[in-house]
This record gives C-alpha cells, sequence and structure tokens, in this order.
C-alpha cells in the first residue's frame, strides 16, 4: 500500500472550502477530515497556508515530439507541467509530422504513460492542418480524443469549418479554433496600432481575430457543435463569446498567461521572446480579459506552451517563430490576474479556470470509457482519483530561465517576481513534485 497525507491546507471545493488533512490511499482519495490517522509509512507533506485543490489541467500545450525534440518532448514537458502544479496536458497537434491519424496519436498517447502526468491529445481537424481535406475524426475519436484543432492556423475555409462541425457532433467531440483570418493576418509580427507603426513591424490587426470568431460564433449556431475558443487576446472577442453563451450556444473560451499578464508595449525593444501569435495587445485588452478572468467569463486559463530551439528565437523579430513557455509559471500569472497583488484573489475562481473548467472543456472527468484520461478537475473528496496540487499563496520567486525544466529557455518572465507557487504535485496517485522539486 501507498498512502500520502497533505497537512493541514485549505482545502478548495467547488462551493465551498475548509482546513484539513487529504489522504491518499493506493491512487486514491481515501478521507478528508480535520486530522487524518495516516497509515504507518505515509509521505506526509505539509500545506499549511497552502490551497489544496484538483491538479492543474491544460488544455494547450505544445510538446514538440514528434519532429522537434530540440525544443521539448514529451517527457521534458511532463517534468515542466508537474512543477506548474499539472496534472493533466492536452498535446496539441502542431508536430511534425501533424497528429491527424491513429498511428500519430498512439505514438504521443503511448509517450504519455511513461511520464508522471496524464497527456492527452488533441487531433487535427485536417489532413497535415493544411485546411483542404479533414482529418480521420471518428478513428481518433475511438482512441479517447475529445479535442480537435489545427492550433496555429485556423481553419480559413468556412464550408469546410461546418462540415467538421458537423461531422464532429454525432461523435460527442469538440473543435477548437485558432481565431486568425490569415489574409489579414499572415504578414504580421505584432499587435498592428500605433505602436507597430512608430517601430516599422507589420502588425496582426485585432479584427483578423475577432473575425473568425464571429464566424465560428454563427456555424456553431447553424449545426448545434460545440466550439472551443484557443488563446482569446482582443475584449471584442470574448465579448462575442460571451454574448453567444448568454444566447445558450455552446462555446467555451480560454486566455493564455502572457495575454493577461503583458501588453503589446513589451514589444517596443524588439525582443522575439515577446512574440506570439496571436500577439500581446494593447493594455485595454489586457485589462478587459483581467476583469473577465475577475468575473468568472472566461473559461479557462491554458498556457500555450511554445517552447523554441534558441537558435530560432536569436532571429530579428520579425524572422523569429511565436510562441513562449508557459506550463512552469502559468499558475502564478494567472494568481497574479486575479488579484493577488491586491489580496482579492478568490481560491475556487482559480481552480475553476486552471482545473475545473479544462477538464470539463477536454472531458478529462468520469463518465466516458472511451477516454483514457479521467478523474480530473473534480471535488476534493473521499472516493476521487488522486490529481491535486498544494499552491502557496505567500511564496514568492524570482523566474530563471535557465532553472526551468523545459528543454529551451525562451520565456519573456527571465527575472520576473512572481507571487504564488506550487510546493507539491499528486498526480496519478503519486507524488511527484514536493517542496517544489521534482521527486
Amino acid at each position: 500500500m501507498s498512502a500520502i497525507v497533505l497537512r493541514q491546507g485549505f482545502v478548495v471545493g467547488p462551493s465551498s472550502s475548509e482546513v484539513g488533512d487529504v489522504l491518499v490511499v493506493d491512487g486514491t482519495i481515501a478521507e478528508v477530515a480535520a486530522n487524518v490517522k495516516a497509515p504507518s509509512g505515509a509521505r506526509e507533506v505539509d500545506a499549511r497556508d497552502c490551497w489544496i485543490g484538483p491538479g492543474f489541467v491544460d488544455l494547450h500545450a505544445h510538446l514538440r515530439e514528434p519532429g522537434r525534440e530540440e525544443a521539448e518532448t514529451i517527457e521534458s514537458g511532463a517534468r515542466a507541467g508537474a512543477l506548474g502544479g499539472f496534472t493533466a496536458l492536452v498535446a496539441m497537434p502542431n508536430t511534425e509530422p501533424a497528429l491527424d491519424n491513429v498511428a500519430m496519436v498512439s505514438y504521443v498517447l503511448d509517450r504519455g504513460a511513461r511520464t508522471p502526468l496524464d497527456v492527452a491529445v488533441a487531433g487535427a481537424i485536417t489532413q497535415g492542418r493544411r485546411g483542404e481535406l479533414l482529418a480521420p475524426l471518428a478513428e481518433m475519436a475511438a482512441l479517447g480524443v475529445r479535442l480537435f484543432t489545427d492550433d496555429g492556423v485556423g481553419v480559413q475555409d468556412p464550408s469546410l469549418m461546418r462540415r467538421a462541425l458537423t461531422y464532429a457532433k454525432p461523435l460527442g467531440v469538440r473543435l477548437a479554433q485558432h481565431c486568425e483570418d490569415e489574409r489579414l493576418a499572415a504578414a504580421g509580427s505584432m499587435n498592428e496600432g500605433l505602436l507597430s507603426g512608430r517601430l516599422g513591424l507589420v502588425g496582426r490587426p485585432a479584427l483578423a481575430e475577432e473575425l473568425m470568431v464571429m464566424r465560428d460564433i454563427e456555424l456553431v449556431r447553424l449545426t448545434g457543435a460545440p466550439v472551443h475558443f484557443l488563446h482569446l487576446s482582443t475584449a471584442r472577442s470574448l465579448a462575442l463569446v460571451v454574448a453567444a453563451r448568454h444566447e445558450g450556444l455552446p462555446v467555451t473560451c480560454e486566455v493564455a498567461p502572457h495575454h493577461i499578464t503583458l501588453d503589446e508595449e513589451a514589444c517596443a525593444g524588439f525582443d522575439p521572446l515577446f512574440k506570439v501569435h496571436p500577439p500581446l495587445r494593447a493594455a485595454s485588452d489586457v485589462a478587459a480579459l483581467r476583469t473577465a478572468l475577475r468575473q468568472g467569463d472566461i473559461d479557462a486559463v491554458a498556457t500555450d506552451h511554445a517552447p523554441h530551439a534558441p537558435q530560432l528565437k536569436d532571429l530579428p523579430f520579425d524572422e523569429a517563430p511565436a510562441g513562449m513557455l508557459g506550463l512552469e509559471h502559468a499558475a502564478s500569472l494567472a494568481y497574479e490576474a486575479l488579484g493577488a497583488g491586491v489580496g482579492s484573489c478568490d481560491p475556487q475562481r482559480f481552480f475553476n479556470v486552471l482545473s475545473r473548467g479544462p477538464a470539463r472543456i477536454a472531458q478529462l472527468r468520469h463518465g466516458d470509457d472511451r477516454v483514457r484520461h479521467t478523474g480530473h478537475g473534480g471535488a476534493v473528496v473521499a472516493g476521487e482519483d488522486a490529481n491535486l496540487v498544494v499552491f502557496d499563496p505567500a511564496a514568492r520567486w524570482v523566474v530563471d530561465r535557465l532553472a526551468l525544466a523545459s528543454r529551451s529557455t525562451n520565456t519573456p518572465y527571465d527575472g520576473r517576481a512572481m507571487a504564488g507557487k506550487v510546493r507539491a504535485t499528486v498526480a496519478k496517485g503519486r507524488l511527484v513534485v514536493d517542496e517544489g522539486r521534482l521527486t
């Protein structure tokens, strides 16, 4: 018998919270009480003054394997995720080759099963992510794939997107869209506005994102199939999704940590570490997203973890690839955006956007026998699978890009002071991080 006890933490539930101990026995939460009597030999974790909640679930991780293992592997990404408090990662399909068939999905699932975390797969919507022909969605769904996207580029053809939604609905899966109209955005490297004009850089207009959000909301209305909007970056995009949700349409959305903590001014120094698609937006957009996050209008914070080999990020700003690391500091950045600086971060909201919302969207909860990875994002109660995180809201730390577990170092937060840190992660019933270090 293996046992772990998390001592005297603030156990955060969906509707109520209280200080107590959490006992894990053989991969399952066995007891949650004020003073749990632990079995002999149990590993003890001091969780005093910390929050205990369901492990974080990342809807949007680029693990690069296969094809770009010099930047990241499934194993190194899982280690970074564990340190960041994640117990499940959804691997994006823009690998080389793309995750657009049963063989490639099986490869990633098998590699993921060897890591400490649950690694699920988002399959490609179209073959090779080229936006021309549908990928075999039903065959991938039979393996348990529940999210499909051509992330890195949106499905540009509205007729093809309509057909994909119509096909996906009876499968019980969800399509996720990278919303950028490439005809408007293709040449741009940062947000279009006064700053891009002053810097002499071609901009990616907010309208490129918003037009595709509008289009796909109407396609959802037409087909009745659900859509998840990836990494929304503008106030108007979010307002469109919120309005559609109020109409009863099955739409969800996420924001990335960088879009709620950085704005376009970060690009003024031409540092390609700040280049990302969709781009960092105006300060007014950042403020609107943060307000929406605190109000509960955003379903998930997803990292959009995008490692790149160092030589690629050393290129000029307009030539360098877009993307930045996110797994190891996403929780701290979400905590900041939710109000850490003024002591007003709601712990229930914190776990809603980092765990419960993402798990629901990715269908990583119990109930579907075809999905390998279940038991995430639930209440911390006896009988639940032990996927847990201990988060210390009082901890303060500084990001050191050379100390990260990722194979890459392309974080724009190097040297930035952070509030809140993961103290322990229990994934698949094992203590994989203790005192902020991998076990």
